[in-house]
């Protein structure tokens, strides 16, 4: 499937585009030089998961997320939770590997969790293999290499084992789903095949859930090529960052390439912009902006229509995280007022950065980075007058407002 951007109104996406480019860098420059970049990158990223969700017409709350991701849920996880916290997870790997990583054939087989699959280095069409780790230089001490070689080898040989037992119980599963029928186990464990297809079935495995879940006609491998080929010509032609990133996100739409993770290709067009330089200080939140940006827009018929209302997402989301700094600003001078005639050694200083550095503390987490106890952090947060978002008695966590 071919997407063809040869004709684009220029003359439409012009005034658009220059808003977008310089709230962008503006953004950039704040968040790369603000004390409080670290605050705002967490915020950015559970702010950014959640309205990944509400595009898809799910409700997540930001605080309920944030919860969740330190284990400190008030009420049982949702599916929609759960899957805005896959998103959260997706961003933080982005960020914490190289520009290049999310858009390498490594990097997207893993953001699909296909981790192992596809083998070897190669890249995926157009695109520069990367690896996520160095490698690791050969040399070292003879004796103590050879007894932690032997030491890895053991353990890697239980491993191997146990990790073929899992591999077995997955594959017997994904069969059965299959609609494959099984006689009862042999006297070694093993599982006797009764339809006389054992090993077509294995080498099926990826696609043996069949259409109950997955359209067999959909061509992931395919239509993710195509992408990342427009991706490949958008970089080629040397395109303003900004347009090119508008460009591929709505040839992802066009083209589809994921079923089931249609929220990655927020991510890969965020990782982009950081790939060519143009945010290189945080990872773009997309989501927010198209959030803003009414569906009407998002959804014309126009392509041009459409081209301009991601250009204003884009914009719309910069503003929002010059928004944001302002509001980390704000409430820092707040709370600083609170130190007025306070003792040099106060550890209320400290409470304030690290409640600006973290969406949500808890007892134990204040007492473990400022070395007191808890009952001692129960009475700086009192002192400090930040909210209480648990809403519970006991394990409980504040935040800003």
């Amino acid at each position: 499937m071919a997407y063809d951007f040869s004709s684009l109104p220029l003359n439409s996406l012009i005034g658009p585009l220059a808003r977008a480019e310089d709230l962008l860098a503006r953004l950039d420059e704040r968040v790369q030089k603000s004390p409080l970049r670290d605050g705002f990158l967490q915020r950015s990223h559970f702010a950014d998961a959640a309205a990944a969700l509400w595009l898809d017409g799910e409700l997540v709350h930001a605080e309920d997320l944030v919860l969740h991701d330190t284990h400190m849920d008030i009420r049982t996880p949702t599916h929609e939770l759960t899957r805005a916290h896959a998103v959260l997870r997706a961003r933080r790997r982005i960020f914490g590997h190289k520009p290049d990583w999310a858009l390498s054939r490594v990097g997207i087989l893993a953001l699909r969790g296909r981790e192992g699959q596809g083998g070897g280095n190669g890249a995926s069409p157009g695109r520069a293999g990367s690896e996520p780790y160095p490698a690791t230089a050969a040399g070292g001490a003879g004796d103590d290499a050879d007894e932690s070689l032997s030491e890895d080898t053991d353990q890697a040989v239980a491993l191997s084992e146990e990790l073929a037992e899992i591999d077995a119980v997955l594959a017997r599963s994904s069969r059965l789903l299959a609609g494959e029928k099984f006689a009862p186990r042999a006297a070694d464990g093993e599982d006797v095949d009764t339809t006389g297809q054992g090993a077509n079935a294995r080498e099926g495995l990826p696609n043996s859930l069949g259409p109950l879940i997955r359209d067999l006609d959909w061509d992931e491998e395919q239509r993710l090529a195509d992408w990342l080929a427009v991706v490949d010509r958008l970089c080629g032609e040397n395109m303003p960052a900004v347009l090119s990133a508008a460009i591929a996100w709505e040839a992802w739409q066009d083209i589809e390439p994921l079923q089931h993770q249609h929220w990655l290709g927020t991510l890969l067009v965020a990782a982009l912009l950081r790939e060519r330089g143009k945010v290189g200080s945080h990872l773009f939140c997309l989501n927010a902006g198209l959030r803003v940006v009414p569906r009407e827009r998002r959804r014309a018929r126009d392509r041009t229509a459409r081209l301009l209302a991601i250009l204003d997402a884009f914009a719309e989301a910069a503003s929002a995280g010059l928004k944001e700094l302002d509001r980390l600003v704000l409430a820092k001078g707040q709370m600083e007022r609170r130190l007025r005639k306070r003792r040099n050694n106060s550890h209320l200083p400290a409470l304030i950065d690290l409640v600006l550095a973290r969406p949500v503390v808890s007892a134990g987490l204040i007492a473990a980075e400022l070395k007191i106890s808890q009952r001692a952090a129960h009475g700086l947060v009192a002192e400090l007058g930040i909210r209480e978002v648990t809403g519970r008695g006991r394990y409980r966590a504040w935040g800003i407002v």
